[in-house]
């Protein structure tokens, strides 16, 4: 009987033991990753915001791991950009976005005093960081009466009309309401705002868009579209920017300004006023649509962190803060080598306007209208 319960004994710690075993060499597998490699994810931010997700510091992650990103602004900044190892980032130029690690990593969020500038077809508009609007130019139609705004996160400009969203996610416009183009009164919720021709866009915090004005060749007709994190309005046509890269257009498109549905891996979209412009998070930028002036011979740019579409040509700021422009030049919109330390650009009708990082503003172009005397301006 004793060789029995002994014999049953050491059986039992046998097992208990295997057992035992086994579970360390699973803890230790699981501890691992598998097998699959970790790789450190570094974030930090610049002065005017925070990274609230997943925090600022080093992060360690499975390869093939999807981290969410979300930067925020403090009151009077607004988010630029992801710079740094951004390959994998969903989109550079979106604040709330991923990325794919598959590497070490170290990113920067970029936040930047709340400027704003926008051209319109002969008018320039500038947004100060107290929420405050400026304006010159054509005035024809009270397109540059903006004076008495306030509390204004954003502006956009089209060609009789000035465009307005304010902090509470309402529109306000001024200018010409040919065709209802500044019926904006009833809109909620909206994150973002452009300005065409004849007709005014915006996007919802649910992803959705509205639009109003000119219809003619169904340059509104985008109340159907979903997942959009961006909108752009040229002369006739309407450009929605999809959370996963691709775009989708609407209008007139005698010249195939609207053919982008092949288009992927686009971080932002500018529409001028018969071409499409998009910009890839790797820097390069391609386009469709009338090509008179050399618009769209944008195939050998680099280092491109945002584009501009006006009447005939394309702007295109490079990361270092130098400008590029290909297009009509006959106003000398194009003649921007000397600019430095721009963090922002817009394209009108004949003239181009860019945004130094001190809250200044310069412009070349057309000037029968003033629209670029604002060598006195300071967004500040």
């Amino acid at each position: 009987m004793k060789i029995i319960l002994s014999l049953r004994k050491h059986r039992y710690v046998a097992r208990v033991s295997i057992f035992l075993i086994t579970v360390a060499l699973i803890a230790g597998m699981v501890g691992c990753g598998l097998g699959v490699t970790q790789y450190n994810l570094t974030i930090s931010g610049t002065a005017g915001g925070s990274i609230t997700t997943p925090g600022e510091g080093t992060f360690t992650h499975a390869g093939g791991t999807v981290i969410n990103l979300v930067a925020t602004p403090n009151t009077g900044y607004k988010f630029a950009n992801w710079t740094g190892n951004v390959g994998t980032i969903g989109n550079v130029n979106a604040a709330t976005t991923d990325i794919t690690i598959n590497d070490n990593y170290s990113i920067k969020a970029n936040f930047v005093e709340q400027y704003d500038l926008a051209a319109g077809d002969r008018h320039t508009v500038g947004l100060k960081t107290d929420g405050t609007v400026v304006a010159v130019g054509w005035n024809a139609f009270g397109q540059c009466n903006v004076g008495d705004w306030t509390n204004i996160v954003q502006i956009a400009a089209g060609r009789y009309h000035t465009v307005g969203l304010q902090s509470n996610s309402s529109v306000v416009t001024v200018g010409r309401n040919a065709s209802g183009l500044s019926d904006v009164g009833s809109w909620t919720d909206i994150i973002q705002v452009a300005a065409g021709d004849g007709h005014t866009v915006g996007l919802k915090a649910d992803s959705t868009v509205v639009a109003v004005g000119n219809n003619t060749y169904g340059q509104c007709d985008a109340d159907g579209w979903m997942g959009s994190i961006q909108v752009a309005a040229g002369g006739w046509h309407t450009v929605g920017l999809k959370s996963n890269g691709t775009v989708v257009a609407v209008g007139l498109n005698d010249s195939g300004q609207c053919n982008v549905g092949n288009w992927t891996n686009i971080i932002q979209a500018a529409a001028g006023y018969g071409h499409t412009v998009g910009l890839r998070p790797d820097g390069s930028v391609v386009a469709v649509g009338a090509n008179d002036y050399g618009r769209c011979d944008v195939g050998n740019w680099t280092g491109v962190i945002q584009v501009a579409a006006g009447g005939w040509h394309t702007v295109g700021l490079k990361a270092d803060g130098t400008v590029v422009a290909v297009g009509a030049n006959a106003a000398g919109q194009c003649d921007m080598s000397d600019w430095t330390d721009i963090v922002q650009v817009a394209a009108g009708g004949l003239h181009t306007v860019g945004l130094k990082s001190d809250g200044t503003v310069v412009a070349v172009g057309w000037n029968y209208y003033w629209q670029c005397d604002v060598g006195d301006w300071d967004l500040g």
